[in-house]
């Protein structure tokens, strides 16, 4: 099989939209700083702006409740470290899911942790958070609830409605990682009870390094990064124009492009092909709600990491899991938590679509894996 290039990544990054690219090296050749207010200052800040109510219409916001951060990475452990200090919070809630990046905020924020288990398909199990709250709120105690509302791994779908409905009519706060669901799902973020959401430009077709955090009125204290006054005093630090222009490009085009693509068609096509290669294929999230874009499966016996560097060498990029993972292939806290048994969990693989993505290229990944599988198969005959 001759070598491919072909990127069933997007999870991890989705490639350069021709927009932002274009918005990238317009926004390059200005010159001065956002905050100046000379002309070339305001030209910068003008774009920023526009970005702001560009990011802010893709996910129903006010535009005053955006603020542009370094990365989603970033936006969480703002809304996490932040709102431990500066929200009534005693405790944090959150799944054994969540992204590591939200786990590893929650351990920095220092507060007490309390942790809700994910069913067989990888769903919060809404009547343990229900339970929590209850008791927290028994104790006294006011509480931070983290969710993931798109699993990177799995595309498995949270039930948001009725953890909106949960915690809105509590006193409680609700953080929500909306990193995968941004331009897939409509996030409604004026309208929905989160208290803050973090989102990422570079899943939508922007550059990597720019995020945002979405902030209600009485969560706009959360503060990470003093400075010098940039986005209405809640993140300090000079603001990148280039990249944040870029973010706001996404923003404007990306949904055009995503739905000409058609990934869930191209998902099922996938799908369809794997299970017909190994009648043994494991699908993680089968019977979840799963955003469309993304499968993340298992052939029982075929090691991720050996399939990986033969798809490689084949030129198929694929991932095993979250690309924020330290050393990049490892077993999958998510898949653990779902209950999934080591010696399958370490056989999971991530193909993810986007934007770009076409029939030819699932057909192609499809020869490629049928390619490695029939060799290890052949070897440990």
């Amino acid at each position: 099989m001759a070598k491919l290039a072909i990127y069933l990544d997007h999870n991890a990054a989705a490639p350069l939209l021709p927009e932002v690219r274009a918005a990238l090296i317009a926004a390059l050749e200005l010159t001065g700083n956002p905050s100046s207010v000379h002309a070339h200052g305001r030209k910068l800040y003008n774009l920023i702006e526009n970005s702001r109510d560009q990011v802010a219409g893709l996910v129903g916001a006010e535009r005053t409740q955006l603020v542009f951060t370094g990365s989603a990475s970033e936006a969480i452990t703002q809304a996490i470290v932040g709102g431990a200090t500066a929200l009534p919070v005693q405790r944090i809630i959150m799944s054994h899911g969540e992204h590591s990046a939200s786990m590893s905020a929650a351990d920095a924020s220092r507060l007490p942790i309390h942790k809700i288990g994910l069913d067989g398909d990888g769903v919060i199990r809404v009547g343990e958070l229900a339970d929590a709250l209850r008791r927290a709120e028994a104790a006294g105690e006011t509480v931070l609830v983290a969710v993931h509302w798109v699993n990177n791994e799995t595309g498995v779908v949270q039930p948001m409605a009725a953890i909106n409905a949960l915690v809105g009519a509590s006193p409680h706060y609700l953080f929500v990682d909306a990193v995968q669901a941004l331009g897939k799902l409509d996030l409604e973020f004026s309208a929905n009870a989160s208290d803050m959401m973090a989102i990422s430009g570079h899943k939508i077709g922007a550059t990597a390094g720019v995020g945002a955090l979405l902030m209600k009125s009485h969560a706009d204290q959360v503060r990470l990064i003093p400075g010098g006054g940039q986005e209405q005093g809640r993140r300090g630090g000079t603001q990148s124009a280039a990249v944040i222009a870029g973010f706001g490009a996404a923003a404007a085009a990306f949904g055009e492009y995503y739905q000409a693509a058609e990934p869930k068609t191209l998902v099922q096509e996938l799908e369809n092909g794997l299970k017909r290669l190994a009648s043994d294929l494991i699908i993680f999230g089968a019977n979840a709600e799963r955003i469309g874009n993304v499968v993340n499966f298992s052939v029982p016996g075929m090691s991720s990491a050996v399939a990986m560097m033969g798809l490689d060498l084949l030129g198929l990029s694929v991932s095993s899991g979250s690309a924020c993972s330290s050393g990049k292939v490892g077993r999958s806290h998510v898949l653990s938590a779902m209950g999934i048994e080591p010696e399958i969990a370490d056989c999971a693989l991530r193909v993810s679509l986007g934007w770009n993505s076409t029939s030819d290229d699932v057909a192609a990944f499809l020869a490629g894996f049928e390619t490695v599988l029939t060799r290890q198969r052949s070897r440990a005959a």
